[in-house]
């Protein structure tokens, strides 16, 4: 399905240097933000409780969230898991109550209501160590990802548009980050799951658009590279718009409809399709034509014998 009728004319860039003096402003908030105050981690990379708790008949958060805070429990986090009877409850650690006794305490709170009977299901306890590893491992991942896509694109295309990926991929992580630490959003597994899912749809949107800068390098005889690569971005624009559209109608329905389980997860790959479509417009190709590419460097190499036939008289 083509969404324009005919190949549009926007000239992407021309204004590069406007996106750029944007992106410079964006990222500089975004790592002043995370030198700061950092991300607000959860019980994942921090430690604590993890209580689990059915009633009998559905329950709003609100007056749990009001009893617990109440009794102490202010930095608890409440949710509901699967229906709307069961909840689960996240605590920071306290050095000086066990987790038993922190379970049987929050669990007493609760029954406090009689009119809504409710039972202890689970007790999971995340220590302090295992919420460092989880963030050491967490950074890990996204380094060695962006690694292998820097060697991935720089076999399938050329060094410039290597760079001009993972430029466009850092970039994107680092204002999903920036915008969780501005925010102050809670950053648990699931969100660190959704920065990595950004990379794998902000590299595909990418890989796109190159594809048809390096066809276009090839077809062209005459234009610049900055023609060529406003040509590309043009016709892939379509393909760009409905993409991203498709994908953001699935993820509003996650944030609006998911619960509060998944609410962080859907936040960050919302950020996530938004920043990754501006950057693969804006970033990705403006890098690579600020590095240099050519027509001359997307060439086949030739054959031994079409050389020869080429010296022929």
């Amino acid at each position: 399905m083509q969404l324009f009728k005919t190949v549009p004319t926007y000239d992407f860039m021309g204004r590069r240097r406007m996106a750029f003096v944007f992106s410079a402003v964006v990222l500089l908030v975004s790592v002043v933000s995370l030198s700061l105050q950092t991300l607000n981690f959860g019980i994942d990379f921090t430690g604590g409780t993890l209580v689990e708790v059915g009633y009998e008949q559905p329950v709003e958060l609100e007056p749990v969230r009001d009893r617990l805070a109440a009794a102490g429990f202010s930095d608890g986090t409440v949710q509901h898991f699967g229906t709307a009877r069961d909840v689960l409850i996240r605590l920071a650690p306290r050095e000086t109550v066990s987790q038993a006794e922190l379970s049987d305490q929050v669990i007493a709170v609760l029954r406090r209501d009689a009119s809504n009977p409710v039972e202890l299901r689970r007790v999971a306890f995340v220590g302090p160590q295992v919420g460092e590893e989880l963030t050491e491992q967490g950074g890990l991942a996204m380094l060695a990802a962006l690694a292998g896509i820097l060697i991935y694109v720089m076999v399938r295309f050329e060094y410039r548009f290597a760079l001009g990926a993972v430029a466009a991929l850092a970039h994107d992580v680092l204002i999903v980050l920036g915008l969780f630490s501005v925010l102050q959003l809670e950053f648990d597994l699931t969100v660190l799951a959704a920065v990595l899912a950004v990379i794998g749809y902000s590299l595909n949107d990418t890989i796109v658009v190159f594809d048809r800068v390096r066809e276009n390098f090839r077809k062209m005889r005459k234009g610049s590279p900055a023609e060529v690569i406003n040509r590309s971005l043009n016709e892939t624009l379509s393909r760009t718009i409905m993409t991203s559209l498709t994908t953001m109608l699935v993820l509003l329905a996650l944030f609006f409809l998911g619960g509060e389980l998944i609410h962080s997860f859907a936040t960050a790959l919302i950020m996530g399709v938004i920043i990754g479509t501006y950057s693969s417009l804006y970033v990705a190709s403006p890098v690579t034509l600020i590095l240099g590419v050519s027509k001359a460097d997307l060439m086949p190499p030739k054959k031994e014998g079409a050389e020869a036939q080429d010296d022929r008289p």
